[in-house]
Order: C-alpha cells, then structure tokens, then sequence
C-alpha cells in the first residue's frame, strides 16, 4: 500500500516536470496551478486579484469532497461555488496536512498520479 508520503512526494514531481516549478514547491504554487487547471483557461497574464481568486477556486474545488464547498455554476468563464460549512479553526500545521491530503484526493481523482 502507497502512504501518503510517498503520494506527495509524486505530486511534487508531478509539478516540477510539467511545470517547471522549483524542488518542493509551496502550497500556495500548487493551488495557483491547480487554480488554473480548474478555470481551464491556460496560460495568461493574470492579475494580483485574478491569481487571488485562482487560489480561491483550487481551495473551493479541492475542499468540495469534503463537504465545505459545493460548485454551482460558472459566472464569466469562473467557477463558482456556495460555502456549505465553516471549515474548522485548524493550527497552520493542521492546515498545511488538510490542504496535502485534499489534493493528493484531487490527484487520485483526476488519475494525474
């Protein structure tokens, strides 16, 4: 059986061959990139604002298994998506793990790893 460790350390690869990305990348790359896969619009100049809400999408989409989020509709070429319930105050560390484990979940789901 894979653990977790070992699924991670795949997406991180995963990043740095498709995109170049530096040896582990912060999360916050991850969730741009996946931000992007998501709005599906490719490469572009993005604004401050539009990266921020880039971030956002990924946080929606990867947390939306999870019961927080559920997508309803796109508005402008966007995802949109309706707040089920208030994520849980979390320490930065138990953030961090959440976040890792959601997108490993992302990555199986998507068959990319």
């Amino acid at each position: 059986m894979v653990n977790e460790g070992d699924y991670w350390k795949k997406i991180e690869q995963f990043f740095v061959d498709t995109f170049d990305t530096e040896k582990n990348p912060p999360i916050e790359t991850l969730l741009f990139l996946i931000g992007l896969q998501e709005l599906g619009s490719g490469q572009q100049k993005y604004t401050k604002e539009d990266k921020v809400n880039l971030i956002h999408i990924a946080v929606c989409r990867l947390l939306e298994p999870f019961g927080y989020y559920k997508f309803t509709h796109y508005e402008d070429g966007w995802p949109q998506y309706d707040k089920l319930e208030e994520l849980p105050e979390l320490r930065p560390n138990e953030q961090s793990l959440l976040m890792k484990k959601a997108i490993i979940q992302y990555f199986q789901e998507e068959e990319l790893i």
